[in-house]
């Protein structure tokens, strides 16, 4: 498990710890659920990132059956939205319908950060965000790249570069670390969507010295892809 995959699974985990925990400061054991929980989850992002479908909705559940335990809807919404957070990072437009279900009894910090990752954040979110996302949030996309820049976790980074394509066209400063991120982790499935957003900005931009390069990398990945 890499150490960028271990940092950034535990978004789900440290919200889900901190509605757990946060009655019981002096307990310095996480429970077992909780503990699981995390592990299926760091072993999901990874797997979906890397485009390996199979292995993710087998952690995804597991994941899911450890929350399920403890009765709590609004802990499920906190990991349904770590699973669409990592959709958005790779440009997966399907709908976040894990969160959808449980969504009435989602807190605010939830309903906050679930109207982010769909672009349509409210007056008053940005405060209610991870702390990591807030650099970000209310910046153009032109003027993100250097928040982007700061983040030191790729997932959070990565996650916010997808937040500001949902929310429309994004510069190439954006795009081209989102594809040095994703490919520095060797997250084949958010290397190639983010890949293919670069070749056609940069046609689009008339670059086709770009383009042409983001070509031999997309047949470099498709060649050895498993």
């Amino acid at each position: 498990m890499s150490t960028a995959i271990a940092i950034t699974a535990r978004l789900a985990a440290a919200l889900l710890a901190a509605a757990v925990l946060g009655g019981c400061a002096s307990s310095k054991k996480a429970p077992d659920w909780a503990v699981n929980e995390q592990g299926a989850a760091e072993r999901a992002t990874d797997a979906y990132l890397s485009g390996n479908q199979r292995v993710a909705e087998a952690e995804w559940r597991r994941a899911r059956d450890e929350v399920s335990r403890t009765a709590r809807p609004d802990l499920l919404a906190r990991l349904e939205l770590a699973r669409c957070a990592a959709q958005v990072a790779a440009l997966e437009a399907a709908p976040c319908t894990g969160f959808e279900a449980v969504a009435q009894d989602a807190a605010d910090a939830e309903q906050a950060y679930a109207r982010y990752l769909q672009g349509q954040l409210a007056a008053g979110d940005v405060a209610l965000l991870p702390k990591a996302q807030q650099a970000v949030a209310p910046l153009a996309p032109e003027q993100a790249a250097a928040a982007l820049a700061a983040m030191e976790d790729p997932l959070s980074r990565l996650v916010a570069a997808g937040v500001l394509a949902v929310r429309g066209p994004v510069p190439m400063a954006v795009v081209t670390q989102a594809v040095d991120t994703a490919s520095a982790q060797g997250w084949r499935r958010a290397v190639m969507a983010w890949l293919i957003n670069q070749q056609r900005l940069a046609r689009a931009l008339g670059d086709t010295a770009l383009a042409d390069q983001v070509q031999r990398r997309l047949d470099l990945l498709q060649a050895t892809q498993k």
